[in-house]
């Protein structure tokens, strides 16, 4: 297991102290800036006046007198007084924290839709086009982020493509201009001109000051077939990576999914794992230091290899693309890696809220994330291949879908898969597959509405024959992320609810009429919210059919 991060002297986090709309608690700002608390990572910014920049918490850099400093909620807040990003801790690869998570879902999804490049490019929305897809007026639209942020949704979003274009000029020597497509710039004169006025700095400039030297060992030599980066991904700690191995491993499809072992460096970075279970090899996920599979967004194909630096706090990623991958959807990749690991979670808030629940006795595994999907498609396959078989059954109809109807491409001599698209899965006639007719119906189904609706609304799938709301609550689980989905009409949940309800009550099991059961969950809904989908996932693992 990753070891505990030792106690220090900060007072504990609930959801009106930091971050919740009310302000920053200047106090534990403090005390978080002066200790470099990893957990406080990319929650609020330090502005530091005398020197006009802002930095993280973790910043390595001495830190200045209280007198001299002023805490941001968000780099953007940070920004609009005039500070530039910290050269040295870099805010930009900060992991992101949304306070309003799972709280105000109409500015949780428009910062989601933002944050994967909707306003970005030639093919963006604009900002009428985003409050309509929304079901809001611009006008409140606008309202929510002049609150939330004290600037526009434009603003945030130039600023965001700014950031993302920082960390690859940091991180890597791809060539300026192909940066500033990255970042959703059609214009490299308007690139320069809005990163020299938002950041105080050229593109230039900035890639002379970042040692660029040492970018050069992230890429690999150069291929006419491939173009491989590295790139680092932070989070705030805990994070338990072989919980997170153990869900992607048992579930994984051969070609689409690869897992390698712990190199020295590896077992330096995860030292206090318990070597005891080592013995079992390449089946546990103890020993396994790396995961990778493959990803497409839109026509960009991508081999991800995924190496967690525990002692950093942080992922190590390495892709490779091929060689005709448009470089406009190196964004949207990384934030679907991110939201596959689940970078960005809260885990010392939403853990206080797991051991604050009152009609159960639960003791949470501590870092568990949610183990996400590629994409919501795969998501909703996986659910509905999953209904009513157990996890051995589902990942072996799985991998005969991805066998034979995923899309394959080869690197340096290697074969991969992608998963199949939805036009290929609503052509297919599925008869690789041996189970019910109306579960193969449910699978042509949701392909033909994506295929013909790629923004249809998950919520929409219930008109699919075939489809019910555990495969829908599923889907959301891991093809979106959504924090607060509670699974209580699971079976194993279920069970693994009534085992904790009878260990509150001394008992081993607690027999429940179904009434009374729909009042518990109703209850632990309520107490647990915004943050369902991590009891959910806490009662898997402690099922023993989890791994």
């Amino acid at each position: 297991m990753i070891a505990e991060i030792p106690p220090i002297n900060i007072p504990p986090i609930n959801q009106t102290s930091l971050l919740q709309g009310v302000g920053l608690n200047s106090a534990i700002c403090r005390e978080a800036r002066l200790s470099r608390d990893p957990r406080f990572d990319g929650k609020f910014f330090v502005g530091v006046l005398t020197t006009g920049i802002y930095c993280r918490n973790v910043c390595p850099a001495v830190a200045p007198k209280e007198e001299n400093v002023r805490y941001f909620e968000s780099p953007i807040a940070a920004a609009q007084t005039g500070l530039r990003p910290c050269l040295r801790c870099r805010p930009d690869s900060a992991p992101g924290s949304n306070p309003w998570k799972g709280t105000d879902t109409t500015l949780d999804r428009a910062l989601s839709l933002i944050d994967a490049g909707i306003l970005c490019g030639e093919q963006g929305l604009t900002v009428s086009e985003l409050a309509d897809k929304l079901g809001i007026s611009r006008r409140y639209l606008n309202k929510l982020f002049i609150d939330g942020f004290g600037t526009s949704p434009k603003q945030y979003a130039l600023y965001r493509q700014l950031l993302f274009a920082k960390q690859l000029l940091h991180q890597t020597p791809l060539p300026i201009t192909q940066i500033a497509l990255a970042a959703g710039f059609n214009s490299l004169r308007r690139f320069n001109e809005a990163f020299q006025q938002r950041l105080q700095l050229t593109p230039t400039q900035l890639r002379k000051q970042s040692a660029v030297a040492a970018c050069n060992q992230s890429v690999a030599p150069p291929s006419q077939s491939c173009c491989s980066l590295t790139l680092y991904q932070a989070y705030r700690p805990p994070l338990n990576w072989p919980a997170l191995l153990g869900f992607f491993r048992v579930r994984a499809v051969s070609g689409m999914e690869w897992f390698a072992p712990f190199t020295e460096v590896d077992a330096e970075n995860h030292s206090t794992l318990d070597t005891s279970r080592q013995k079992n090899g390449d089946n546990d996920p103890y020993t396994v230091g790396e995961y990778g599979r493959t990803l497409a967004i839109g026509d960009l194909r991508a081999v991800v290899n995924i190496t967690h630096e525990a002692a950093l706090h942080r992922f190590k990623l390495t892709l490779i693309l091929t060689a005709d991958s448009p470089i406009v959807a190196l964004q949207p990749l990384i934030m679907a890696v991110r939201r596959m690991l689940d970078l960005d979670a809260d885990m010392q808030l939403i853990e206080q809220s797991l051991h604050g629940l009152v009609p159960i006795h639960l003791t949470p595994l501590s870092g568990l994330r949610i183990p996400g999907a590629g994409s919501v498609f795969e998501a909703g396959c996986r659910g509905i291949l999953g209904q009513q078989v157990t996890v051995a059954q589902a990942t072996k109809l799985l991998n005969q879908l991805v066998e034979a109807y995923g899309e394959r491409f080869e690197i340096n001599g290697r074969e991969y898969r992608l998963f199949p698209t939805p036009a290929v899965i609503g052509a297919a006639s599925l008869r690789e597959l041996n189970m019910p007719m109306v579960r193969k119906q449910a699978l042509h189904g949701l392909a033909r509405l994506l295929a013909q609706d790629t923004q249809a609304s998950v919520d929409d799938w219930i008109k699919i024959k075939g489809i019910g709301p555990w495969t829908i609550a599923y889907a959301k689980l891991r093809g979106l992320g959504e924090p607060n989905i509670f699974l209580h009409t699971d079976l194993i949940v279920k069970k693994q609810l009534l085992a904790a309800l009878g260990q509150r009550n001394g008992s081993q099991e607690c027999a429940l009429a179904q009434r009374e059961y729909v009042e518990l969950c109703q209850q632990v809904s309520r107490e647990i919210a915004p943050w369902g989908s991590y009891l959910t996932f806490q009662l898997w693992q402690q099922a023993s059919s989890y791994l």
